[in-house]
C-alpha cells in the first residue's frame, strides 16, 4: 500500500468502517475525503463498539495519523462531541487528527433548510445538502473563517441579512469559540499529504455512503450531496490522480439501501425481516431501517467502472448462511427491453423487473472460517460467480463483525 482509496460499491453500509479498520494497521495516514456525520462506520474491537460518523477509523489504531479532508462538511458540535468520546474510551485524538483549513463548516440554518426540503429524498436532515449547495454557490463558511473574526462576521451577515429567523450575533459567537476549540486541529492538508508521500508513507483514503448515492454517478436525485465515488477522494483531499496505486471497492454479499429511491432488488417483507435482523441493519447514524435485498451485479459492476475498482472485498457473507436459495440481478427488464447496464433513467430503475440467476446456499456456519480455502463449496461457488459477473477480482470476505473474522482470498 502506498496510496490506496476505498470505497462503498453499493448505496453505502457495505461494512467499510471494518474494512478500512484492517487496512489501516498496514497504513501511516488515513484521510476521510467527503460526505459528513450524515452517514456512519461501525467498528468492533473485542467487546467495544465504536460508532465514527467524521472522524476515520484508524484513530482506533495507535501511531496513526487521522486526517478530514476539504471535501467533507463538518458539524462543529457533532465532532467535538465525538472527540471528547474517543477521549472517553482513551483513545488518543491531539496530535494526531489534522483537519482541513479548506472544509466548509455545517451552520443551523443549513439544518433547519434540510429538514423542510430533505424529506421527500429521505436526508437526514442534518444539514450536508444545504452545506454543499452554499459551497457551490461559492457563500460557504469553511473551517479557517472559524479562527479569523473579520471574515466569519462578514460572512454570517451576507448569508443572514435577508433572514430574521436566525441570530447573527449568536451564531457568530458560537462558532468563534468553536473555533478556537479546533485552532489546533487546522492544518494545510494538501501540502501534509503532498509531504508524506515524499517520504513514502502509506496513505488510505476513506469515504462515506457508497457509489449509488453518488451525485453524479449515482440514483439521482436519491444520492448524497457529495462524490462518494473514487474521484472524490481527489477533489476531497488535494492529492492528484497519478499517486493513486489502488482502489478498493466494498460490497455486502446482498445489498442494502437507507432512505428513498429505487431499489430493483429489494426482498418481500418475511425475507427481508429474517436478512435485516440477522444482519443487523439499522443505519449508524440514525438507527433507520435499511431495505434489503439480492445482490445486485448491474450497480456493482457500474461502482467497477466508474471507481476504477482494482479489487473488491465482500462483507457480510454469513448473513446468507441459512439461505438455501440466493438469487443474483443480472439485468432490468423495463418496457419490452433488457438493459445489462446501469441506466441513467431514473424510471427504469423505479420500473424494472430484474434478471435473476439462482444459486444454491451453502446452509452452514461460515462465522468461524478463518481461510478461504475453508468456505463452503457452494459459498465459493457464489464468490466466483460475483468476480465473473464483475470481472474484478475479490480480494478479501468477511464472515461477522469483529476484526478477526475476515480473510484474504489468496
Amino acid at each position: 500500500m502506498s496510496c490506496t482509496i476505498v470505497v462503498g460499491a453499493q448505496w453505502g453500509d457495505e461494512g467499510k468502517g471494518k474494512i478500512i479498520d484492517i487496512l489501516a494497521s498496514d497504513a501511516d495516514i488515513i484521510v476521510r475525503y467527503q460526505g459528513g456525520n450524515n452517514a456512519g462506520h461501525t467498528v468492533v474491537i473485542g467487546d467495544n463498539e465504536f460508532i465514527l460518523h467524521l472522524i476515520p477509523s484508524g484513530i482506533l489504531h495507535k501511531g496513526k495519523t487521522c486526517i478530514i479532508g476539504n471535501g467533507v462538511v463538518i458539524d462543529p458540535d457533532a465532532l467535538l462531541k465525538e472527540i471528547e468520546m474517543l477521549r472517553k474510551k482513551g483513545v488518543k485524538v491531539d496530535g494526531n487528527l489534522l483537519i482541513s483549513e479548506a472544509a466548509h463548516v455545517i451552520l443551523p440554518y443549513h439544518k433547519v433548510i434540510d429538514k423542510r426540503r430533505g424529506a421527500e429524498i429521505g436526508t437526514t436532515g442534518r444539514g450536508i445538502g444545504p452545506c454543499y449547495v452554499d459551497k457551490m454557490a461559492r457563500c460557504g463558511i469553511r473551517m479557517a473563517d472559524l479562527v479569523n473574526e473579520d471574515s466569519l462576521r462578514r460572512k454570517l451577515q451576507a448569508n443572514l441579512q435577508d433572514s430574521a429567523e436566525f441570530d447573527c450575533e449568536a451564531i457568530y459567537k458560537q462558532y468563534l469559540e468553536y473555533g478556537k476549540k479546533m485552532k489546533k486541529y487546522l492544518a494545510n492538508v494538501p501540502i501534509v499529504l503532498s509531504k508524506a508521500m515524499a517520504k513514502k508513507k502509506r496513505i488510505l483514503f476513506e469515504g462515506a455512503q457508497g457509489t449509488l448515492l453518488d451525485v453524479d454517478h449515482g440514483t439521482y436525485p436519491y444520492v448524497t450531496s457529495s462524490n462518494a465515488t473514487a474521484g472524490g477522494a481527489l477533489t476531497g483531499t488535494g492529492v492528484g490522480p497519478t499517486a493513486i496505486n489502488k482502489v478498493i471497492g466494498v460490497v455486502k454479499a446482498y445489498t442494502t439501501r437507507v432512505g428513498e429511491g429505487p431499489f430493483p432488488t429489494q426482498f418481500k417483507d418475511e425475507l427481508m425481516e429474517k436478512i435485516r435482523s440477522k444482519g443487523k441493519e439499522f443505519g449508524a447514524t440514525t438507527g433507520r431501517p435499511r431495505r434489503c435485498g439480492w445482490f445486485d451485479a448491474i450497480i456493482v459492476r457500474h461502482a467497477v467502472i466508474v471507481n476504477g475498482l482494482s479489487e473488491i472485498v465482500v462483507t457480510k457473507l454469513d448473513v446468507l448462511d441459512e439461505t438455501e436459495n440466493i438469487k443474483v440481478c443480472t439485468g432490468y427488464k423495463y418496457k419490452g427491453k433488457t438493459y445489462k447496464d446501469f441506466p441513467a433513467d431514473i424510471d427504469v430503475l423505479s420500473g424494472c423487473e430484474p434478471v435473476y440467476e439462482d444459486h444454491k446456499g451453502w446452509m452452514s456456519d461460515t462465522t468461524s472460517v478463518k481461510k478461504y480455502k475453508d468456505l463452503p463449496k457452494n459459498a465459493k461457488a457464489y464468490l466466483n460467480r460475483l468476480s465473473e459477473l464483475l470481472d474484478v477480482k475479490i480480494g478479501m470476505v468477511s464472515v461477522g463483525s469483529k476484526r478477526r473474522q475476515a480473510f484474504k482470498t489468496k
